[in-house]
């Protein structure tokens, strides 16, 4: 069968882009699929002169006609949700198309607690938590503690569950010295309000994923995060709590490998990430503070100023080859624009070796030192200026930016389909005949 599908996939350390390229192809798309993170995802969306930052809700949300999919695997802070539906709404967007799976987590009071007391155990180690519950809502998803958003509809089972569950986490709270938790009849009676709020958008998701698949429907997965935040095969431990690679659709929305067709891996023209951790191509100096103002690089989530560095093709070969990557959407390469120089790291030096794929040590990591290639830059524009270039197609780009494209492309085998040239929707463009191959 050849099937209309498509992952979008973070090949950095999130913060690519990945919600604005979702929010392009979702124009085309039957159903948009959130398959894992939670609230410590955000998801910024430029519509015009509107901003829309999203954390928890889908980016196809924004798309008239789209079905917007919480797959079971995310964990989902009721509270946070239905805030942020009443944020859209307000905002003239209708929400009847969101569907929420009946399997997924909820992030409750505890995880919070625990999730702020457990980083500041960890003192000068920390990992750079946002504190909003996720780590410890995955624990106890494996740990068969979790409550599922299908308990909060039937408050006698949340009851059971949560009668079973609170005692331990008092102990551990306890144990901390963290504030203490409400009451749990309180916990029961607001989480039990929330199911009544939410209950009629969950349902078995992965039924309603795989039918359309089956009948033909356009469905894009929509990671969050990025590869290098990934638990299995990013910087562990400075980490996120789930699986954001290819992978993680098949557990995290329920269906099979062979049900995913097309994966694009979002990359910016530069490299950032958020907390702590080692970053090869970090750009300490004055350079460093250029990039994070001219891209605005501040985390939707937490507002935290993001660290900057040059592109570094080691992570992206390390993401195309962990999660299939079949094209490119390039991001933020506006950002660069007016720069004289520009450099690309190839490989790294560790110990006096040549290495070119991404070590999982953390120690190497920090004595890599890049192996970059130089560029010319190319000069700055306006806006007019933008909407000329995507008129008038590719070749109508500085050749120098080709250059730079061309590379990455070269470097690690990949073909660019997207290249984004703004924050906007019509500040795109698309290097193939058609968005959706069928």
């Amino acid at each position: 069968m050849n099937l209309p599908t498509k992952a979008i996939i973070g090949t950095q350390w999130g913060d690519e882009g990945k919600g604005k390229i979702t929010d392009c192809l979702a124009e085309d798309a039957d159903f948009v699929v959130r398959f894992q993170g939670g609230t410590n995802a955000g998801h910024t969306i430029g519509i015009g002169d509107e901003i829309f930052k999203l954390h928890l809700l889908p980016s196809g949300i924004l798309r008239r006609g789209v079905m917007a999919v919480i797959g079971n695997g995310v964990v989902v802070d009721p509270e946070e949700l239905l805030e942020e539906i009443r944020m859209v709404e307000s905002r003239g967007i209708a929400v009847e198309g969101l569907r929420i799976s009946d399997r997924a987590n909820v992030i409750m009071p505890y995880h919070k607690i625990l999730d702020g007391a457990e980083e500041k155990s960890r003192g000068p180690k920390g990992v750079g938590t946002t504190g909003r519950g996720i780590g410890p809502c995955y624990s106890d998803k494996i740990s068969r503690y979790g409550v599922r958003i299908g308990d909060l509809t039937d408050k006698a089972t949340l009851e059971e569950k949560i009668n079973m569950i609170f005692p331990t986490k008092l102990r551990l709270i306890a144990a901390f010295g963290a504030p203490p938790l409400d009451a749990v009849k309180d916990i029961i009676d607001t989480y039990s309000s929330y199911g009544s709020a939410l209950g009629k958008y969950v349902t078995d998701t992965s039924v309603m994923i795989n039918e359309a698949i089956r009948n033909g429907k356009k469905v894009l997965f929509e990671g969050a995060q990025g590869t290098m935040l990934d638990i299995d095969h990013g910087t562990y431990p400075y980490v996120t709590s789930s699986s954001c690679v290819t992978g993680g659709i098949c557990t995290g929305a329920g269906v099979p490998p062979s049900s995913i067709k097309e994966v694009v891996g979002v990359v910016k023209a530069y490299t950032t990430r958020v907390g702590h951790g080692p970053f090869v191509t970090e750009l300490t100096s004055g350079l460093g503070e250029y990039l994070q103002k001219r891209g605005g690089e501040f985390g939707t989530t937490t507002g935290r100023a993001r660290r900057c560095g040059w592109l570094d093709l080691v992570v992206v070969r390390h993401a195309v080859r962990i999660n299939g990557i079949t094209s490119l959407a390039i991001t933020k390469i506006d950002v660069l624009n007016g720069m004289e120089e520009l450099r690309i790291a190839t490989d790294y030096e560790i110990d006096g070796q040549i290495v070119k794929d991404f070590p999982s040590s953390i120690s190497k990591l920090v004595r890599a030192k890049p192996i970059y290639q130089e560029f010319d830059g190319w000069k700055d524009w306006t806006k007019d200026e933008t909407e000329k270039i995507i008129s008038n197609g590719y070749r109508t780009l500085p050749i120098e930016m080709r250059r730079y494209l061309r590379f990455i492309s070269s470097n690690v085998a990949v073909p660019i389909g997207i290249v984004s040239l703004g924050p906007k929707r019509d500040e795109t463009m698309y290097l193939r005949n058609k968005k959706w191959e069928n």
